[in-house]
């Protein structure tokens, strides 16, 4: 303690300092200390918040229970259990507020000392007023209600902003729907008009149809009153002339025995008495082609006849093949841009293509063998079909054309002009002289190759006719249409028989089987059906989508149907249990399939130019 003293006798101008302070362990010092953090001065100047929790600390300890309202405004003064140190924490942080940190740590020195030597007396000590206490949590609450009041005006600001661009929006889309609503007023108004429009136009295409049906029937009964007539009066010439000759020929010929010579007729003649003799023998078959305007039309064979390969067919039939056997045998780059079909000479192992690089080429298969080449289409090529006597192939293309090759004199010998559209197929008649071409204008039109003109246009899709497809031996021919139908036509007459409906999406292949009493079609999206021929009914539907199936295929037996897919596989189904398998191998949608005259090699052409061969 003296040198204390002494240190405060040296510095008597400056501040003072406790630079050293020795405490005696058995000091009768009866003050009670208490426990200081060690953050205590941290807290000290952290500002008016410590204050704050120091003043709750007071209230805590001090003995009223009356709450703040009454305290702060009650003028009377109040006895605080730890006096000393509320004074000194208060003036600690009143000079810790004003930056009086040299100050501070005198006084906090100097009070030190005065504790240490029991020199405070409490009661010469003055109480802190309760009033500047007050005033210093106002000034508190103060600053946070002026902080409040700017959040909440920086808060409005923003509100504003916002208010003013949903306010733009709200505006900008009203007027969306207000153009909106009058476009939808206005689109319905019309949609009233043309079905007012419509309607008015249903009986008048009621009569135009009633009107045609009567004209066709009409054109029918009155080409057989023609034939009968035009062979009625050729049939009296030739009567009257030999009724003229006879006589003059017996005398002139008692003696010799020699014809005259009116009787030697010429091969023309001959010709043309033997079509009035084959006209005679259909006079009995009231559906007979009535058009006949023409002296080298052709004529259609009568119905009746039997399909000569039915035994070879029915011994097919006895195989047991199945969809599992098929594996990929032999690959032949054909094409350097997308195959489009695949057709199978009528009597040997030879397979045409047809691409749209605008070519057609024939192939030895199962080698692969490239035999020959035709170019001459101005547009890729869509099908391809073999003449029945295999010398002679039809294709079709995007240029509207039907073309004839002769593979004898290698070159095209007829170009058939008609569509208005793309043609999409070709299918030859039996007897040879005649072929179906399908277009992209709704109509199929069958091609008279002795005449070279058109003999007749099919009408009644009402979508693209996507194929053709006779009936083995036999006048009958059937069409598959984007519209969702298969009809049957006849031929001779030009007369939709039967229509098939049970597709709910574009068809795009359609076909008969060998026995010709079942026809399998596919549509866009992968859905085969089979129908009864004789009962006009669905058999069985297969679903092999969702991808689209392009062409369909029986084989010979009759017992397996080829599908080509989108795929890139080429899916098999087997009828009787309508399982369903996949030959995968493709790099790209497969575009045609068909099978051998055996049924032992299945062949596929893809969009990447490429045949498959699976056996």
């Amino acid at each position: 303690m003296s040198e204390t003293s002494e240190t405060e006798h040296e510095c008597v101008d400056g501040p003072y300092y406790l630079e050293n302070v020795s405490l005696q362990e058995d000091s009768e010092d009866d003050y009670q200390y208490e426990e200081i953090i060690p953050d205590a001065e941290k807290s000290l100047v952290e500002g008016e918040e410590d204050f704050d929790a120091i003043v709750r600390a007071m209230q805590d300890a001090s003995s009223t229970t009356d709450d703040t309202e009454s305290r702060v405004g009650s003028t009377a003064k109040q006895t605080f259990s730890h006096l000393p140190e509320v004074v000194n924490n208060f003036l600690c942080n009143f000079l810790v507020r004003r930056g009086l940190s040299k100050t501070m740590d005198c006084f906090q020195v100097e009070w030190h000392e005065i504790g240490q030597k029991d020199l405070l007396k409490t009661q010469l000590v003055e109480l802190v007023p309760d009033a500047y206490t007050h005033n210093q949590l106002l000034e508190k609450e103060l600053k946070d209600v002026l902080s409040e009041r700017n959040n909440y005006i920086q808060a409005a600001f923003k509100a504003s902003e916002t208010l003013v661009k949903l306010k733009k929006e709200r505006d900008f889309h009203r007027l969306q729907y207000q153009r909106v609503a009058e476009e939808k007023n206005r689109l319905v108004d019309c949609m009233k008009r043309l079905k007012q429009h419509y309607a008015s136009y249903k009986p008048a295409l009621k009569q135009l149809n009633d009107r045609y049906q009567e004209a066709l029937k009409q054109r029918m009964m009155i080409g057989l009153e023609r034939d009968k007539a035009f062979r009625q009066t050729h049939s009296l010439a030739a009567t009257l002339c030999d009724a003229h000759t006879s006589s003059t020929s017996r005398a002139a010929n008692r003696d010799t025995g020699l014809p005259h010579a009116s009787q030697i007729q010429s091969k023309p003649e001959m010709l043309k008495n033997r079509r009035i003799a084959l006209n005679d023998d259909h006079d009995k078959d009231p559906t007979k082609s009535t058009a006949q305007n023409h002296p080298d039309d052709s004529e259609f064979l009568v119905s009746s006849r039997v399909n000569p390969y039915l035994p070879r067919i029915k011994a097919l039939t006895a195989l047991e093949t199945k969809t599992s056997d098929f594996h990929l045998t032999n690959s032949i780059k054909a094409h350097t841009l997308p195959i489009s079909f695949l057709a199978l000479h009528p009597h040997k192992f030879i397979l045409a293509s047809s691409s749209d690089d605008q070519l057609w080429k024939l192939w030895g298969m199962p080698v692969g063998e490239m035999v020959m080449t035709g170019e001459g289409h101005t547009d890729w090529l869509s099908g391809c079909s073999f003449h029945p006597n295999g010398g002679s192939l039809a294709t079709t293309s995007g240029d509207t054309t039907v073309r004839i090759w002769d593979f004898s004199q290698g070159r095209c010998t007829l170009t058939l002009e008609g569509h208005s559209h793309v043609t999409w197929g070709c299918s030859f008649h039996s007897c040879g002289d005649f072929v179906v071409s399908c277009s992209m204008d709704n109509t199929a039109k069958i091609w008279d190759l002795q005449s070279e003109r058109c003999r007749d246009t099919l009408r009644g899709h009402v979508d693209s006719v996507n194929s053709v497809s006779f009936l083995p031996y036999s006048n009958t021919l059937l069409t598959c249409s984007a519209d969702k139908t298969l009809s049957l036509w006849d031929t001779r007459v030009s007369l939709c028989a039967q229509t098939l409906y049970g597709h709910r999406h574009s068809c795009n292949h359609a076909t008969f089987n060998a026995l010709g009493d079942t026809v399998a079609s596919c549509d866009s999206f992968g859905v085969v059906k089979l129908w009864d021929v004789r009962k006009v009914a669905t058999l069985v539907t297969v679903d092999t989508g969702p991808h689209s199936s392009n062409q369909v295929a029986f084989s010979p037996s009759g017992r397996m149907l080829a599908i080509a897919s989108n795929d890139c596989s080429v899916q098999m189904v087997e009828l009787a249990s309508s399982l369903v398998s996949s030959l995968q191998g493709h790099d790209d949608t497969v575009q045609s399939v068909t099978f051998d005259h055996r049924g032992e090699y299945l062949l596929s052409a893809a969009s990447d130019g490429t045949i498959f061969v699976w056996s």
